[in-house]
C-alpha cells in the first residue's frame, strides 16, 4: 500500500515552502518609505509567528529540542530567512520519513492555552497547513492596506499545469 496521506502532506509542505519564500520576497520588496507603517511590522511579525508555530509543533512531536519562547517573536526581516530555512529543513526531514500509519497515530502534548491534549498527527498537519494559509492571507491584506503588492500564494497557482 502506498502512503497516500504522507505523499499528500509532503506535497502540501512543498507548496508551503514556496508560499513562504514568495511571502518573504513580497515583504522585502516593500519600499523603505512604507516599512515604517505599523502594518508592515505586523506582517513581518506574522511570518515570524508561522516559523515559531511550526517549530513549536516539532518540539511537541519530540523532533526538535528548540522550544520557542513566544508565539509572536519580534524578528527583523533580515533574520527571518534563516529561521524559515531552518524550519523548512527540519520539517522536510521529518515529513520525508512519515508513513500513513504514523499520520494516523495519536500523541499527547501540552497546549500553551489548555493543558494536556491529544490529537492525531493528521490533525496537526492539517492545522499547520491551514494556519499558514490563514496568516499568509493576513499578511497579504496588510501589504495591500499600505499600498504594497502581496505575493500570490494560493495552492492552485502553485499546482496548476498549463496545457498546450
Amino acid at each position: 500500500m502506498s502512503d497516500v496521506l504522507a505523499v499528500r502532506f509532503r506535497r502540501w509542505f512543498e507548496h508551503e515552502q514556496d508560499a513562504h519564500a514568495k511571502t518573504l520576497a513580497s515583504l522585502r520588496a516593500v519600499s523603505a518609505e512604507l516599512r515604517g507603517h505599523p502594518e508592515y511590522a505586523k506582517a513581518v511579525s506574522l511570518l515570524a509567528h508561522l516559523v515559531a508555530a511550526r517549530r513549536l509543533w516539532l518540539y511537541r512531536l519530540g523532533v526538535d529540542a528548540h522550544q520557542p519562547t513566544t508565539f509572536f517573536p519580534q524578528v527583523p526581516l533580515d533574520e527571518l530567512e534563516g529561521g524559515l530555512s531552518e524550519m523548512h529543513r527540519l520539517w522536510a526531514a521529518y515529513l520525508a520519513k512519515l508513513t500513513d500509519a504514523d499520520i494516523a497515530r495519536s500523541f499527547e502534548y501540552t497546549s500553551s492555552d489548555a493543558g494536556r491534549m491529544r490529537n492525531t498527527l493528521e490533525d496537526v498537519l492539517a492545522q499547520l497547513s491551514t494556519h499558514s494559509a490563514y496568516h499568509r492571507g493576513q499578511i497579504a491584506m496588510l501589504l495591500r492596506q499600505m499600498g504594497a503588492e502581496p505575493a500570490t500564494t494560493d495552492f492552485i497557482y502553485w499546482a496548476r499545469e498549463p496545457i498546450g
